[in-house]
């Protein structure tokens, strides 16, 4: 039996995602935060007694982290929805409201692996010179092609960078779907969130993640959107989708911020020091950052993307988003140092 002829035919195309773990002494490729949100004493808040509850399912409206969530971000419990990560999320939006979905490339690789995975027609829009929304582009295709959804990563990944304001209300204005600002680095910029505009706009989704600010290994995401979409997105959620010490470790980050933010100015302090530094090195462009990371341009990118391998130093190759682009996350002063040195040592 060929048991490819019995797949569908989006998914015999399809290239799964490749989140590759190669042991490396400086790692340094994941956009993980360097700090563990959770340590110490804090890490047993809760645990012995919910270890003692495991054979009790986790509760499915996580309520007292959505409360805790919805206090943090300034919005009702009923305006935000719990996902096992944002990638669940992703691909509740798609599940329920369909293609054509619209996204500007580079990007977030997840939403159209998604999409093409739920047999979705995707269309990618390219950034202009100024790693920005090409707004005309994106107004002509919403004309055309009448998008379901529509995915602003901002700040964006891997190019660091937030989207004009502008231009994103122009295409939330714009559009007869839905569109998603997905925020997940949203605490590395000093940028305003969308969150409070989720009541003027009432297409307006807004995404956010704990995965970058030190419990990535949670998977924790939130939605935020108004009630109307938040109830529609709910009736696909799979039950018991976030268990029960994600959710009480989650729950003693979010009641102990003040170690979490203290975390976030260090990582802010570094990007600007290894963007400062990066600078001065021949051959090498890095482009400013709102995010926990680098983004930056190298002659001969595999060649210093290996060499960096042979270091113990793991970063990220992006070649399949940009021609000799690379991408360093932030991480802590010595692994930052570590880095630099080795990237010297290279050129």
């Amino acid at each position: 039996m060929d048991i490819k002829k019995l797949v569908k035919p989006d998914i015999r195309s399809l290239r799964a995602y490749q989140a590759e773990e190669i042991p490396c002494r400086v790692k340094l490729d994941a956009n993980e935060s360097p700090y563990s949100a959770v340590s110490g004493q804090r890490s047993a808040i809760g645990f012995k007694k919910n270890l003692q509850a495991l054979n009790r399912y986790p509760d499915p409206q996580a309520a007292s982290l959505r409360k805790l969530m919805a206090k943090e971000l300034k919005v009702k419990p009923q305006n935000i929805l719990h996902g096992n990560g944002s990638d669940e999320l992703i691909y509740n939006l798609i599940t329920v409201f369909g293609g054509p979905v619209l996204y500007p490339v580079p990007t977030f690789s997840m939403y159209g692996i998604i999409s093409q995975a739920l047999g979705e027609r995707k269309i990618g829009i390219p950034l202009d010179n100024e790693f920005d929304l090409d707004t005309d582009a994106f107004v002509k295709t919403i004309k055309r092609r009448s998008p379901k959804l529509i995915f602003l990563s901002s700040p964006n990944n891997p190019t660091g960078n937030c989207f004009s304001e502008d231009r994103i209300l122009k295409i939330i204005r714009q559009s007869k779907g839905v569109v998603i600002v997905d925020e997940a680095y949203q605490p590395f910029s000093d940028r305003k969130s969308f969150i409070p505009l989720i009541q003027k706009y009432k297409n307006l989704v807004v995404l956010r993640t704990l995965s970058k600010i030190g419990l990535a290994g949670l998977r924790v995401g939130f939605m935020i959107a108004g009630a109307d979409i938040i109830n529609e997105v709910n009736k696909v959620r799979l039950p018991f989708n976030i268990n029960s010490l994600s959710q009480k470790v989650a729950e003693a980050a979010l009641q102990n911020k003040k170690q979490m933010r203290t975390d976030i100015r260090l990582i802010i302090s570094e990007r600007k020091r290894l963007f400062k530094e990066m600078g001065r090195m021949d051959g090498i462009r890095p482009y400013p950052s709102d995010a926990n990371f680098i983004f930056f341009k190298a002659e001969n990118g595999d060649r210093i993307y290996g060499d960096l391998l042979k270091k113990g130093v793991l970063i990220r190759n992006m070649k399949g988003a940009a021609d000799s682009c690379l991408r360093v996350t932030v991480g802590t002063p010595a692994e930052n140092e570590a880095f630099l040195k080795a990237l010297e040592q290279i050129l």
